[in-house]
Order: C-alpha cells, then sequence, then structure tokens
C-alpha cells in the first residue's frame, strides 16, 4: 500500500492571507499536478523575489535536488512551480507591497518543502494550491475646500501728499479666511481714465504706503486690493480723488485746555466758545451734533484761523457732543467737543413712612425722575409739627434713600418732606409724606429718687481765730473771727472773762459765720484779753486775744505851740 502523505504545514505568509478579508472573484489558476512519488521537493522561490511583469511566467529558479531524488524529477517539478509563479503574478496588483506578498503566498515555503519530500507515494490527485488574497488599494484623502478671498481693506485715507507722490493709508480687512494674507497691492488712475496702474513690484504687508514718481496737477484715484491664497479681494478705494499738489499747510485743531473735558453750563447760561484751527489754503468748516447737521438755535461763525459756536439762552436740548471737521482738499482733521448742559433737579418720590416707634420715624424715597442732566450729589429731609405748621431741616446733604427721624416729641405729630440736590442747587419742589407720623403718649410715673437723709450736726470750730491788736485811744477798732457749727452756734463776747452784754460802747455782730465786735473810741481802760464763744447743742467753742490802747503823747514843745 502506498504510504499516507504528511501533513502540510501552513507558512506564516498563508497564515495572514487566510485572515484576510476575502477579496473580489478573480480568476481561478490553473491546477498544479502533484509530482510523483519519487520526486524531490522543488524549493520555493524566496517572498522577497520581486514580480514578474503581466502575461510572462516568473523563471523558476535551480532547486537542487531532494535526498534519494533524481534530476529527472526535479526537472519534472519545475513547471508546476513555474505554474504556480506564474498565477499569483497575473493576480497581483502592480504596487510592490502585494506582488511580493501574493508571491509568498502561491509559491510553497522551504519548510512546505521539506515536509512534502518524504512523501514520494503521493497521488496523482494532489489538492491544488490556494490563490493569492490582495488588499485593496487605500482611498485617496478629501481635497480641502477651495481657498476664499478677504474682504476689502478698510478705512483707506489720504496720508501725505506733495507734487510728485502720495502717501495713503488703511485698516486691516475685517475677514481675512482660513489662508492668511499675503500682502495688498495699490493701484492708481487718472481721473477720466480707466488704466489702472499698480504702484509697485511686490506685495506690501504694510498698511501704509507711499507711492512716488508722481506728476504734479494730476488727479489721481487710488485703491487698495489684499490677496491671498483665494485670489483678489474686492477693492477699497478713496472716496474723491486726489490733486497732486503741494499743500501749503495741514489743517490742525487746536482744542482749548478747557474744552478738552466735559463743558458744564447751566439752563439760560449764554455759550460762546472759540476754536481755533491752522489750514492753508482756508480749510473748509463742518460742525455736526450727535451725528446730525446742528440745530439753526446755535450760530456757527468761521473765519480763516477759528470757528465759533454761540448759543444766547442754552437749553437742556443743546446738551451732546458736537464734532468740528476742517478739510484742506484731501487732509481732514476732527474734534469733539462734549457739553452738558444742566438744571435744578425734580422732586423725589414716592416717599413714604414706613414705620414710627418711641420717639422715632423711618421715611423711604426713590431718586427724582429728573435728575437736571446731572448726578444727584444728596438730598435734605425736613420736618413740620402739625400745630405750628413750620419746617425744620432734620439732614441736608445726606446720600441714602433711607432715614431715621429721633428726638420727636411726645404727643406730637409730625409730616415730613424730601428735596433731592444736584451741583446746581436744591429741587424747587417736594415731596410730602401722605402719612403723619404720632408719637403716642405713654403712662409713665415720675419717681423722685430717694435720698437717705444726713446728719449734719455739727459742734463750733473756729476756722479764723481772734488774733492780738494794738489800738490808740480815741480811735474805733474791731475784732473778727469766723465760726461754723450746725445747727447756727450762739456768739458771745467777753472781755476778761466777763460777759459783755448789751453796752453801747461795743457793737456785736455775726453773719454767716463772720463774728465781729467793734469797740468806739476805746480809752485806756477798755484794754484787755477779749474772748469770743460759740455754742449750740453740739458743744461749744471759744477764742481769745489781747487788745492794747496806747495813749498818744504829745511832745512839750508842741502843747506850748498850740497855745
Amino acid at each position: 500500500m502506498p504510504s499516507q502523505p504528511a501533513p502540510i504545514k501552513k507558512s506564516p505568509a498563508k497564515k495572514a492571507a487566510e485572515k484576510a478579508p476575502e477579496p473580489a472573484p478573480e480568476p481561478e489558476p490553473a491546477p498544479v499536478e502533484a509530482p510523483p512519488a519519487d520526486a524531490a521537493p522543488v524549493e520555493a522561490a524566496p517572498a522577497e523575489a520581486a514580480p514578474a511583469p503581466e502575461g510572462e511566467a516568473a523563471p523558476a529558479e535551480d532547486t537542487p535536488a531532494a535526498e534519494g531524488g533524481t534530476p529527472d524529477n526535479a526537472a519534472a517539478a519545475a513547471p508546476a512551480a513555474e505554474d504556480d509563479a506564474a498565477a499569483a503574478a497575473a493576480a497581483a496588483p502592480a504596487a510592490e507591497d502585494n506582488a511580493a506578498a501574493a508571491a509568498a503566498a502561491a509559491a510553497p515555503t522551504a519548510e512546505d518543502d521539506a515536509a512534502a519530500a518524504p512523501a514520494a507515494d503521493a497521488p496523482s490527485d494532489a489538492a491544488p494550491a490556494e490563490a493569492a488574497v490582495v488588499e485593496e488599494p487605500p482611498k485617496a484623502p478629501t481635497p480641502p475646500p477651495p481657498a476664499v478671498p478677504t474682504s476689502a481693506p478698510l478705512d483707506l485715507s489720504v496720508d501725505d501728499v506733495t507734487d510728485s507722490s502720495l502717501t495713503i493709508k488703511w485698516n486691516t480687512p475685517e475677514a481675512i479666511g482660513d489662508s492668511g494674507l499675503d500682502g495688498y497691492i495699490i493701484e492708481y488712475c487718472k481721473d477720466g481714465t480707466t488704466d489702472w496702474v499698480v504702484a509697485q513690484e511686490e506685495l506690501t504687508s504694510t498698511n501704509c504706503y507711499c507711492i512716488k514718481n508722481l506728476t504734479a496737477g494730476d488727479l489721481l484715484h487710488v485703491r487698495v486690493v489684499a490677496v491671498n491664497r483665494g485670489g483678489r479681494s474686492e477693492p477699497g478705494t478713496l472716496a474723491e480723488p486726489v490733486p497732486i499738489r503741494e499743500i501749503g499747510e495741514r489743517p490742525k485743531i487746536r482744542i482749548p485746555r478747557n474744552l478738552k473735558s466735559c463743558y458744564v453750563k447751566q439752563v439760560g447760561d449764554q455759550i460762546n466758545l472759540v476754536i481755533p484751527f491752522h489750514g492753508k489754503p482756508k480749510p473748509v468748516v463742518s460742525w455736526l451734533k450727535d451725528g446730525q447737521p446742528v440745530d439753526a438755535r446755535v450760530n456757527i461763525r468761521n473765519s480763516d484761523m477759528d470757528s465759533i459756536i454761540f448759543i444766547r439762552h442754552a437749553q437742556r436740548e443743546d446738551s451732546g457732543v458736537y464734532e468740528i471737521s476742517i478739510k484742506v482738499d484731501s487732509f481732514e482733521d476732527k474734534a469733539t467737543i462734549t457739553l452738558q448742559i444742566v438744571d435744578r433737579p425734580g422732586s423725589p418720590a414716592n416717599v413714604k413712612l414706613l414705620d414710627t416707634w418711641g420717639f422715632n420715624a423711618a421715611l423711604e424715597w426713590t431718586p427724582p425722575k429728573d435728575n437736571g442732566n446731572t448726578e444727584i450729589t444728596g438730598y435734605t429731609i425736613q420736618k413740620a409739627d402739625r400745630k405750628t405748621g413750620e419746617w425744620f431741616s432734620v439732614l441736608e446733604h445726606y446720600h441714602r434713600l433711607t432715614v431715621t427721624i429721633t428726638d420727636l416729641i411726645m404727643g406730637n405729630s409730625y409730616s415730613f418732606r424730601v428735596f433731592a440736590e444736584n451741583q446746581v442747587g436744591i429741587s424747587e419742589m417736594s415731596t410730602v409724606t401722605k402719612g403723619v407720623a404720632t408719637i403716642q403718649k405713654t403712662g409713665i410715673v415720675y419717681k423722685p429718687p430717694e435720698y437717705p437723709e444726713r446728719d449734719f450736726s455739727e459742734a463750733p470750730r473756729f476756722t479764723t481765730p481772734l488774733t492780738d491788736r494794738a489800738a490808740t485811744v480815741g480811735y474805733t477798732t474791731k475784732l473778727l473771727c469766723s465760726v461754723r457749727g450746725c445747727p447756727k452756734p450762739k456768739i458771745e463776747w467777753l472781755k476778761n472773762q466777763v460777759i459783755i452784754g448789751n453796752d453801747p460802747k461795743f457793737r456785736q455782730n455775726s453773719t454767716q459765720g463772720i463774728c465781729s465786735l467793734e469797740i468806739r473810741k476805746p480809752c485806756c481802760f477798755d484794754g484787755g484779753v477779749y474772748t469770743c464763744r460759740a455754742k449750740n447743742q453740739q458743744g461749744e467753742a471759744v477764742v481769745s486775744c489781747k487788745l492794747e490802747v496806747k495813749q498818744v503823747i504829745i511832745p512839750e514843745a508842741d502843747k506850748e505851740k498850740g497855745k
């Protein structure tokens, strides 16, 4: 019996081809006849071999005879290998990688040949070789959308002009697009013609360009075109043609310092503003208010050097932004003046009495609808007693919209009103609260404070003692001392420890603690020790002094002269 053929191992290229998706149906290759049993295995072409051109069979390489084989057997196996290689080359695409994969899949590998060598008596009806698997080529990427030109350059204006050159400037277009901006082309033509001349050889990337070598006296139209990968944009063109000539003096407005900020005037004031400027030849002056022509009640007077705006009686409607424009040929200068006409504000709205408690009342209001065309700086709050009806200011220059009025009188009823203030002054009218704040009386019983009684009893005490005195005969003298005590002490005077009593020669007096003893025209016998004694229920006190009465001695000579 013939021996069973050994299992054939698949190469890695064949395994990858089997896992790949099945390609479109291709014409099947011719079946390969199995070699005779005694034929030597044929070695396959290497995988990296280049594919044969279409319509030609790939030449088979010489394969050495296997052990036990003969050259005739090797020659017999070669046509089968050539047929397999030709079929793989016919099915492979033009790409080199796919052709190499197809050749590797169609030809048996050296490993397969080695495995098939022992099967010398294999049957002649062996299975045909598998067809090559071809991958689809990748799809081409989607082309990007075509580039779009930019929008037209903006605000084309004249920057300078001489008798042989013209300088223009402009702003970047609003829409540039994804392709970016390559540059600008500047073109010009004479007035009355349509022959546009390109001013520069290469694109310019700046937003300003000077056109040179011009002829004096020409009247030129100028336009600017933006260029990118999408092509040329719509042109930006000067509004008027430009005369090529030397300008005597460019127009320039000199705004006074006090007009550079907001100029504020009150309603009814006279406004006379002088705006100086320069320019030769005489500039053309025009005025606008808030972008519109100036009202007829606003007088405009122009000269070669200045422009005067005059309003006899200013009104609130005259407020706004005034724009002056002076123009010399294609050159222009502009300036703005902000005029604000202010007036007193209106009265506050919705003044409400929110609450009343104790001696307090709470108020609330809203700002006036008419602020006088200027900011509200504060409020004045007044109150009036319903009994008298006279108004008194409680708060001035108050900034809040709520307030609490305090120190109201119990039992009285009050009305309140509010004025608005701005930089002009206080509002002419006020808003009065609809409600009345009544301060209710409460049942309060006054209890005077209770103080503990104090015992002010005090024994007599001399605060100023008697002092020794010397008196002259015939001259009245007085003894003084002071005493305190409670109750008021009784005062007694003694002479040489004897109570003087009601002797008419002595006059005793005690007023508010001051004790005095007057001795009328004392003689030599009135000298001695005088004592003042004070007594009350708490005790007594004494104080003494010595009185000396001296006699005046007249010399004998004086006596004789007196006789």
